[in-house]
């Protein structure tokens, strides 16, 4: 006789919110759960599926109401990236553009590696009607709709069009949510008659699920040969990158650096790995790196990229590493990522390979010489003389400028303290400037630099560490993209800080414009002139007030005194408080150190205007040092 299996009747939605709710990651001993709560905005396509589903089991699945769809993915990747990947919220849209408005937020997810579940309403699955409201008709496919968009940005992907695919379906999305190498946005698409269709369950589907999440060695062999690579090598420089914090190997990194005295540079996903006080960091590298770093990797024989992807920022477009000979040594657990460069490949995790690495080069006595370790921290030194005269504000009764800005908050934070960022002038500024005091400070997405990311993703980060002062660090054209999470966090009490800077503009394009020839076009917050160009007076917004209708506490400065009172009375506050500010020049950037290496944006070949043939003329110029690494 067959053996029987208990089962238990329940809808598709209720079997999903069950099953959610039963799965748990472990790492280092330490277990939690993998989706802490769902985000969702209901429609017709999931209001009567998963929206029913939440109502039945809310003592199980906690709830947060969104107001755009791309931003509760993004307050979902704040709250993972928070919680070092190992946990995350899941998302629930309805149909139509609900479903299609997540795309931007499950690119930024894949592409920082940052794991998200995605569940967007479908169309009926036995079409009953055809078409639906909001339902796209592809004439030459019948089974496409509006959410195969999220296909390419997603790392798996299903629509579940019968009850019983739900169950594969569901464990292959905890398998890619959980998986250190294959992470990202996860989308299970589901049919709005499905969510709603009653199945008999095996009981087992609903039992605790532990997902180990693994930290792989490195193989002996790779081992050897990385050991002799920087054995062999008279000027090294590690560059670390997002890898080593989602592994959380920041003390296995310094201890390498100290073991070592290798300096180390990061990428902005890296910024952290090592306090900026710590004599081996040599803060940020590449484009909008510091003078310190670049010089470095300019003359580096050895660069060990740790967790890093090797962006065009990072590797100033392949220009940045122009040493004769320079060779790059990969300790990444992603074998995509490994062999870049043509490097030597160290496949493992980022703790488990600096660990082996520091226990071999001590065996060894390994360590660089004098002369190289009183180079870059000499060369470190000048630069922290740089940021503090950026910093300092001599008149404090002026309207400060954006690095005074980030003076202003530099002196009144510590190591508890989360700053988040994302787009705009600032991203430029913080890698130069900023003072990372703990490994997790500096919270700067830029993976996809999405305008928008940094109020939501500060929800989801404050979510994660209640305990601790978020801030969100945004621009005038980045609150314009997404100020609506505000009312969430006033809804839910949750206490960020908004940072709200007003340039008039899209100030980091402004400043590109004019360097490629564009002369700013389209880049300023102003009325139109004339001549076509939006060069006349400023708009009449008012961005604090929006921000109080929203609900949100404001408080307005206009000096730079104004602003140190109006920081520590945010940073006191327990109720979601904004302080607003307005920079003393909308015509520049931001005042900071311009860029220590080039970023490779394409010139016009051909032009009548005198600042476009100049820009092109300097343009040919940087491409000419281009290198390919082979």
């Amino acid at each position: 006789m067959t053996p029987t299996t208990s089962t238990t009747r329940l809808t598709v939605a209720q079997a999903l919110v069950r099953f959610l709710s039963a799965q748990y990651t472990r790492r280092d001993g330490a277990r939690q759960r993998l989706i802490g709560a769902t985000w969702g905005i209901f429609g017709h396509g999931n209001v009567a599926g998963i929206g029913q589903a939440l109502v039945e089991y809310a003592d199980d699945m906690p709830y947060h109401q969104g107001r755009n769809e791309q931003a509760m993915v993004h307050a979902a990747v704040g709250y993972a990236r928070q919680s070092n990947r190992l946990s995350t919220h899941a998302v629930t849209t309805s149909i139509g553009p609900g479903a299609t408005n997540l795309v931007t937020g499950a690119a930024l997810a894949t592409i920082n590696h940052l794991p998200v579940l995605l569940l967007p309403g479908d169309v009926f699955a036995g079409r009953p009607a055809d078409p639906v409201l909001q339902q796209l008709e592809v004439p030459y496919a019948g089974d496409v709709s509006v959410n195969d968009c999220l296909r390419p940005v997603s790392k798996y992907f299903d629509r579940i069009t019968r009850p019983e695919a739900l169950i594969p379906s569901a464990l292959n999305a905890m398998r890619v949510l959980t998986d250190p190498v294959e992470t990202g946005a996860v989308t299970l698409a589901l049919p709005q008659d499905v969510q709603a269709e009653a199945y008999d369950w095996p009981e087992e589907f609903f039992a605790e699920r532990t997902w180990v999440v693994r930290r792989p060695g490195a193989d002996p062999t790779e081992l050897a040969e990385a050991v002799t690579a920087i054995r062999n090598a008279r000027r090294p420089l590690v560059i670390a990158g997002g890898g080593v914090h989602h592994s959380r190997a920041e003390a296995a990194l310094a201890e390498f650096a100290e073991t070592t005295g290798i300096p180390v540079a990061s990428t902005q996903a890296g910024k952290g790995s090592l306090r900026h006080d710590h004599p081996q960091d040599v803060g940020g590298v590449g484009h909008t790196g510091t003078a310190t770093a670049d010089e470095l990797a300019r003359t580096a024989d050895l660069v060990i990229g740790v967790g890093t992807r090797y962006t065009d920022f990072t590797t100033a477009s392949g220009t940045l590493f122009a040493g004769e000979g320079v060779r790059f040594l990969n300790l990444n657990i992603a074998p995509f990522d490994g062999h870049k460069l043509a490097g030597l490949p160290l496949i493992a995790d980022a703790r488990s390979g600096l660990q082996e690495l520091a226990v071999a080069l001590r065996m060894h006595d390994h360590r660089v010489t004098a002369s190289y370790l009183a180079e870059y921290t000499e060369d470190k030194e000048r630069w922290e003389q740089r940021v503090d005269a950026c910093y300092e504000a001599d008149e404090p009764d002026v309207r400060p400028t954006q690095p005074q800005v980030l003076g202003a908050l530099d002196a009144i934070v510590d190591e508890s303290d989360i700053v988040i960022n994302a787009a705009g002038s600032l991203p430029g500024d913080l890698h130069k400037l900023w003072r990372a005091r703990s490994e997790d400070q500096y919270h700067l997405e830029y993976g996809y630099s999405c305008m928008g990311y940094e109020i939501p993703a500060a929800i989801g980060v404050k979510l994660a560490a209640p305990d601790r002062p978020v801030w969100a660090l945004v621009g005038d054209g980045t609150y314009l993209m997404m100020p609506t999470e505000i009312v969430t966090a006033v809804q839910e009490g949750v206490a960020i800080k908004v940072l709200l800077i007003q340039n008039h503009g899209y100030a980091s394009i402004g400043g590109l414009s004019e360097s490629v020839g564009g002369e700013r076009f389209g880049t300023a917050y102003r009325f139109p002139s004339d001549d076509g160009t939006y060069t006349g007076a400023p708009l009449p917004v008012d961005l604090a007030a929006n921000a109080a209708s929203l609900g949100m506490r404001v408080l307005r400065a206009k000096t730079v005194s104004d602003l140190r009172d109006a920081l520590a009375e945010a940073r006191a506050a327990d109720t979601p408080t904004c302080v607003y500010v307005e920079t003393q020049t909308s015509d520049t950037v931001s005042g900071a150190p311009p860029a220590q290496a080039w970023w490779d944006v394409p010139v016009a070949e051909t032009a009548t205007r005198p600042s476009a043939v100049k820009a092109r003329e300097l343009y040919e110029r940087h491409v000419s040092t281009r290198r390919r690494h082979l």
